[in-house]
């Protein structure tokens, strides 16, 4: 072992020209370096996973933010008293679920002469012999009305209250129901003055119509208060005949034909 070192300490000698002072300077400086060095690189090996977390939290903090999903707006709703502008009316009837239907949005062909329902008819005889064992005499004083004759009456209510009035409570020629066969003006007999009025509602065969007709098929048509809904003031004699399924389901919930209908 002293053999050992001795040939150390002689290469050593030789590497600084056998000085022994500057030999003694150098071997200070080697173990005093050293450890300088292995501090240097602990720190770099113990900041790489922090600058990883630290740019994992940086893209995290980046990503964009999820936005929610816009809404699509509810459109507007249709005012069902206003026409729509149109040249010529349809060729053709409107029928939505088995129901025809007739109102300011959807005329009738100008040659759709039907005439008055044969089934609506007697379902009205049907309605009027129960309220006669109650002791109301019903009548269907209006029904089917051609187009050249709900012209002339709609014509007539321009020329006496205006066409913006009389567009509240008469159709034009080609929207009117009675032109279906399937609309009945109904009232009492012995009550005309309450024909055709909205008074009929407060007599005792008003009421009655409203509360049963459905068992019969028929609706009241122009309900208090739908009118932007309907396109008509409230008629508390005009009943339309739609069979007893849905006439049944529009009078239990409370709604217009077009509600029913999804229009």
């Amino acid at each position: 072992m002293t053999a050992i070192w001795a040939a150390i300490a002689a290469v050593w000698l030789s590497m600084h020209n056998w000085d022994t002072e500057e030999s003694m300077k150098a071997l200070a400086q080697a173990f005093t370096e050293q450890p300088a060095e292995t501090e240097q690189q602990a720190p770099a090996e113990q900041e790489e996973p922090a600058v990883k977390e630290e740019q994992e939290a940086t893209e995290e903090t980046e990503q964009p933010e999820a936005q929610p999903e816009e809404e699509t707006p509810a459109p507007a709703p249709t005012d069902a008293t206003v026409y729509p502008e149109i040249d010529q009316l349809p060729s053709e009837p409107t029928i939505v679920n088995g129901i025809l239907l007739a109102n300011k949005q959807h005329p009738l062909p100008e040659t759709y002469a039907p005439g008055e329902s044969a089934e609506a008819r007697a379902a009205f005889d049907t309605m009027a012999q129960a309220a006669a064992k109650d002791g109301l005499q019903l009548v269907a004083f209006s029904t089917y009305r051609e187009f050249a004759r709900q012209k002339q009456l709609y014509e007539g209510y321009v020329a006496k209250d205006g066409q913006e009035a009389a567009d509240r409570y008469s159709a034009r020629p080609g929207y009117s129901e009675h032109q279906t066969g399937l609309a009945f003006d109904i009232g009492e007999a012995g009550q005309e003055q309450h024909w055709a009025s909205s008074s009929f509602g407060d007599t005792p065969g008003g009421k009655w119509v409203k509360e049963n007709a459905h068992n019969y098929g028929f609706i009241l048509r122009y309900p208090q208060g739908k009118e932007q809904i309907t396109g008509y003031m409230h008629e508390s004699w005009h009943f339309r005949y739609v069979g007893k399924e849905a006439a049944t389901a529009i009078y239990n919930q409370n709604i217009t034909l077009e509600e029913y209908l999804g229009i």
